[in-house]
């Protein structure tokens, strides 16, 4: 083996896997570049929601994808047969090929997989069908094409049909853990050989009225009505979180691969960590000992110090519990370092989007290490004593970035922790 190619590898022999192509659907922008533009100057995506004539909801504003138009990445009759997460998943995956670069033509195809979560698939489809049955005569009347467009494989299954991509390909549903899971999932796969590029991440679609329906009568959504205040991850009036949607997904692949050709290596992915809080349904544990694991899990597979981490991008959704028990984690991972890193939730201005956040987030991950700046953690006017970290309030921080962990829980009890590091050969 060459100099070269042991550089590829880690300490063990394992293929270093690095990220070349990034592509964001969000409501703050439907670029990379828009997205991140947002978030540093700290615009949110928050919107009140428009009446549809059917219903009443105790929740208001929302996180929409504004202005998406599907026809842009697929023609109008495939469009028609993919529900909207599906849509997003596409349109997030063209940016990111474009970005990456990366010609599938010249791999085998059955190395080339797609990984990508999804907390509940196509619930606007699922919603819009239940309609139909119960309006207008029963189960004669759903469409045939009701299946293939709400189950939640059906985003990597397009997607794997777009590229004629044939390795591994499936959805990971670990609520809003999915994206961040399926992330490191695909690279644990890549880091051991099972393949050599991966198109991965999470997209989601779920306001709907029975999404809407479910989630703020279960008192998890502000029911304000104030766009402004609506998102307020670590505040002390924060009231709930904001529903959103959109997709956030990342080409990964072998270091020597992405050096042969030339690729711009954007960042690399050094760690995974997934753990149960075995405790309870929809709360965290309420000492973060899973999501403290997880995290430590991450930095013992990169062999990285909680010293060394310099941003974490939090799960931060702005409910009373999540916040108060993701900072006992922090502080139980980390240990004296929790006090020095730099923390921030771009939720404040994305709002929650379920499945594809673990997707999102590790991107803005991806460019606080490129840049060398901190996103913030807007409306954080009135912080929380039990929220006593630094948070980034109100504008980002520019600071050198060589190391950083997404979180990301998911209803159930799920914990996903996701490292990285500024690529050196």
């Amino acid at each position: 083996m060459t100099d070269k190619e042991n550089s590829c590898r880690d300490q063990n022999g394992n293929h270093r896997v690095v990220v070349t192509g990034t592509g964001v659907i969000s409501p703050v922008g439907l670029t990379t570049d828009t997205f991140w533009e947002a978030l540093l100057m700290g615009r949110h995506g928050i919107r009140r929601l428009e009446p549809d004539g059917k219903y009443e909801y105790k929740v208001h504003v929302a996180a929409q994808v504004p202005d998406f138009d599907p026809t842009l990445y697929m023609d109008r009759k495939e469009s028609r047969r993919m529900d909207r997460y599906c849509q997003f998943a596409i349109a997030a995956s063209e940016e990111a090929v474009r970005s990456s670069g990366i010609d599938f033509a010249a791999y085998d195809p059955f190395e080339v997989g797609v990984i990508i979560g999804s907390g509940v698939g196509g619930l606007r489809t699922m919603n819009d069908q239940f309609e139909e049955l119960i309006a207008k005569g029963g189960p004669n009347r759903v469409s045939p094409l009701f299946i293939p467009m709400m189950i939640s494989n059906m985003a990597a299954g397009q997607v794997s049909m777009r590229y004629g991509v044939k390795g591994p390909n499936f959805c990971v549903t670990t609520a809003c853990a999915s994206g961040a899971n399926a992330i490191g999932e695909a690279f644990r796969a890549i880091k051991h050989g099972y393949m050599r590029v991966a198109i991965t991440g999470g997209a989601e679609a779920p306001i709907t009225p029975i999404a809407l329906g479910g989630f703020s009568n279960m008192k998890a959504l502000n029911p304000t009505d104030d766009p402004d205040t609506a998102s307020l991850p670590f505040d002390a009036r924060r009231g709930g979180f904001v529903i959103a949607e959109g997709a956030g997904i990342l080409i990964l692949e072998r270091m020597e691969d992405a050096l042969a050709r030339e690729a711009t290596i954007l960042a690399e992915v050094v760690g995974y960590g997934a753990t149960a809080d075995a405790y309870h349904i929809t709360s965290p544990d309420p000492e973060g000992r899973g999501a403290a694991h997880a995290m430590k899990s991450a930095m013992q597979e990169a062999g990285i110090r909680p010293e060394d981490v310099s941003y974490i991008n939090a799960h931060g959704t702005g409910t009373e519990l999540n916040d108060a028990y993701e900072t006992l984690a922090i502080k139980a991972a980390l240990g004296e370092a929790a006090r020095m890193v730099s923390i921030s939730s771009t939720k404040s201005m994305t709002g929650h989007l379920l499945g594809a956040a673990g997707g999102v987030e590790a991107i803005a991950c991806i460019l606080s290490i490129r840049d060398n700046i901190i996103p913030p953690t807007i409306g954080l006017s009135t912080p929380d004593p039990a929220c006593d970290l630094d948070y980034t309030p109100h504008v980002p921080a520019t600071k050198k970035v060589t190391v950083a962990l997404s979180n990301s829980l998911g209803f159930g009890g799920q914990n996903a922790s996701l490292l990285f590091r500024k690529s050196e050969v």
